[in-house]
């Protein structure tokens, strides 16, 4: 065959990287190049876009990167590492695998006469607004292809580089339903750095709901998770709740931090290194992968007061697919339980 129809090597795949990385090491990725920070991005290809999932609210997911910058320490993501024999640790912030040809098997998939339209979940194991998204445009690239599909999204990130594409997300809420839900556990700092140390700022991504919901999207607050002894002190939930209310939300959500497999290794290790005195106190609180459920209906029950002082109890959102607990909301805030010193 003549060399002029020779492109060149095909990137790999995931799978055949993460064994690399497991036999030889991150310093094998001869071709994984850094471009900011010390993180490194291997270029991969994928076989499909659309990913099935069961018992979720909904039935597919679409994730252009794997790994994610932002590093966020309780981050659930971080479990779904092991499923390629990758670290939970720093590897999911240090090593970025970009799937080049995302887009284009997106739009084969969505062009296919069996796919039925139905809404799919935008970033539930990466953030698609990373700062890598600016060099790649996958997530971009993909809204172009889910407008022609007429295809609904509801997409999370806590990237403000999503107001780039307010243009694409107002014509795919025109022509087929979009929702955006933009993570911002706390506007507190000092817990921001602690756990968030590669985020934008928070006041940055409510800035970006703000001008999302200027353009005609619907776009609204995560507060999630509620971290116990980093943001759960009556004074920094009802400092958030403001910040979020006067950036007009369409609705908020919060729950408090679960942990699971890997992430709760991660979690805890991390309290080890820089908090060593909070690790008895989480033992004892989450002696599985969710918080005492006592613990848990008093921090939603200030939430919720807090809500309705700021003016945001209407624009409640259930994030769980079930109600909140019922709890009576305390008199006056307390101090949160088991000596956290938040």
């Amino acid at each position: 065959m003549s060399l002029l129809f020779d492109l060149g090597p095909k990137p790999p795949t995931v799978k055949t990287i993460a064994l690399q990385v497991r036999d030889h090491g991150v310093e094998s990725l001869d071709q994984a190049q850094r471009r900011a920070g010390e993180a490194r991005y291997q270029e991969v290809t994928c076989r499909s876009a659309l990913n099935p999932v069961k018992g979720m609210p909904f039935n597919w997911t679409l994730n252009p990167y794997r790994g994610c910058t932002h590093g966020c320490h309780y981050c659930f993501a971080r479990r779904y590492q092991t499923q390629f024999e990758l670290g939970f640790g720093d590897e999911f912030s240090s090593l970025i695998f970009v799937k080049t040809n995302f887009a284009e098997v997106l739009r084969r998939e969505l062009d296919k006469p069996s796919w039925t339209r139905e809404e799919v979940a935008f970033g539930t194991a990466t953030d698609p607004y990373q700062p890598i998204e600016g060099h790649y445009k996958l997530t971009r690239r993909s809204l172009d292809a889910l407008i022609a599909a007429r295809t609904p999204i509801g997409m999370i990130t806590k990237g403000p580089m999503i107001v780039r594409d307010k243009d694409l997300l107002a014509e795919l809420t025109r022509v087929a339903g979009c929702t955006v839900c933009v993570s911002v556990p706390t506007v507190d700092e000092d817990a921001w750095r602690a756990l968030e140390p590669g985020t934008a700022h928070p006041l940055q991504r409510l800035r970006a709901v703000k001008i999302l919901r200027q353009a005609g999207v619907k776009a609204g607050v995560l507060m999630m998770p509620v971290v116990p002894g980093f943001t759960t002190h009556p004074s920094k939930l009802d400092a958030t709740i403001k910040a979020i209310a006067e950036h007009d939300p369409a609705f908020v959500g919060a729950n408090v931090m679960h942990l699971k497999d890997g992430t709760k290794d991660h979690f805890m290790g991390f309290l080890a290194h820089a908090f060593p005195h909070m690790v008895e106190g989480y033992g004892r609180l989450y002696a599985g992968a969710y918080a005492a459920p006592a613990y848990v209906r008093e921090v939603r029950a200030m939430i919720e007061m807090f809500k309705k002082r700021h003016g945001m109890a209407e624009k409640d959102r259930d994030v769980d697919g079930a109600a909140p607990d019922e709890a009576p909301a305390p008199a006056e805030p307390a101090q949160a339980p088991l000596g956290f010193p938040d």
